[in-house]
């Protein structure tokens, strides 16, 4: 917003309150009620406005507070935004950004905790982001606001209390590129937003009890998605696990995999997915522990996998 006064912000709560989650406290000090601006309870119209905004020149990021409230809005979202630029041969561009917290861990319940990018990703004409650390929060969003096209930025909720290391300059981490975290040449863990961490655990845990060495690699973006990076990883493992917090039904790592079945089916010598299984999100704690993907779960899959291949 420093770097470009056509950047606007707008969503419930955003403005006075400095967002539900606390993000966007001290930008209506800094940058005025004119550029971050409080709306009513109303998905349609946070979206119809932004939508409105960017057609006309300015570069809006909204805020739809859960993911889950997609739902309210979805006919905006895939009907309208990301097709309006395809429809008018490119004469009008939507450099939008909708921000949404995302997923599951703090207990909030079936209605709030649903872990929702796969939708998005299914929908030609929007790309599909989410971060699992301090860093690509700040460097993915700033690629989003800069893109020519419409950016669904995915937070996942659980991970907002993450504290990391960022540097004081400008950091700017472009869009479909995937990042390698751990090198290994026995399995490539594919993982995105909360289960990153997760699946960075297992693997240490598996390397220092078991000898087992896994790739990990942060997907960060699922459209577009670099496939370049996801293919040669595999290629050098042969054996791929995805890590999912949505449901497993139509979840993004299936995608993946048909991608990896039809590239490099060769080198492939065994397909895993870890996901949640297709069920409502329950809000008791433990019930809620059991469904997601965990370091233990994650950490035996693989283990009994590679130890029964």
């Amino acid at each position: 917003m420093r770097r470009d006064d056509r950047v606007v912000f707008l969503g419930e709560d955003v403005a006075a309150a400095g967002g539900v989650f606390k993000a966007t406290v001290g930008l209506l000090e800094e940058f005025g009620p004119r550029r971050v601006r409080d709306t009513p309870i109303s998905e349609q119209a946070i979206l119809g406005a932004a939508m409105g905004a960017a057609m006309t020149g300015l570069r809006p990021v909204a805020e739809i507070m859960f993911s889950d409230f997609f739902a309210v809005c979805w006919d905006l979202i895939a009907n309208e935004i990301a097709k309006s630029r395809y429809m008018s041969a490119g004469q009008v561009s939507f450099p939008l950004v909708i921000r949404t917290a995302n997923g599951a861990g703090v207990r909030f319940g079936a209605q709030h905790s649903q872990s929702v990018e796969n939708w998005a990703m299914a929908v030609p004409g929007l790309k599909v982001v989410a971060p699992s650390n301090p860093h690509d929060v700040i460097g993915l969003l700033a690629s989003a606001i800069r893109d020519p096209d419409p950016v669904l930025f995915f937070e996942q909720k659980s991970l907002y209390a993450t504290k990391g290391e960022v540097a004081d300059t400008e950091i700017v981490e472009p869009l479909g590129k995937a990042k390698v975290l751990t090198e290994g040449s026995d399995a490539t863990i594919l993982a995105l937003a909360a289960m990153v961490p997760r699946a960075l655990a297992a693997a240490s845990r598996l390397s220092a009890e078991h000898g087992i060495g896994c790739s990990v690699v942060d997907v960060r973006s699922l459209v577009p998605l670099d496939t370049r990076t996801i293919l040669a990883e595999v290629a050098k493992t042969g054996r791929l696990f995805t890590v999912e917090e949505n449901p497993r039904l139509c979840g993004w790592g299936a995608e993946i995999v048909s991608i990896v079945a039809e590239e490099a089916f060769g080198s492939l010598r065994g397909v895993v997915r870890i996901t949640t299984p297709h069920v409502p999100l329950p809000a008791a704690d433990a019930l809620e522990d059991h469904v997601l993907p965990s370091v233990e779960r994650i950490t035996e899959t693989v283990r009994k996998t590679l130890e029964d291949a």
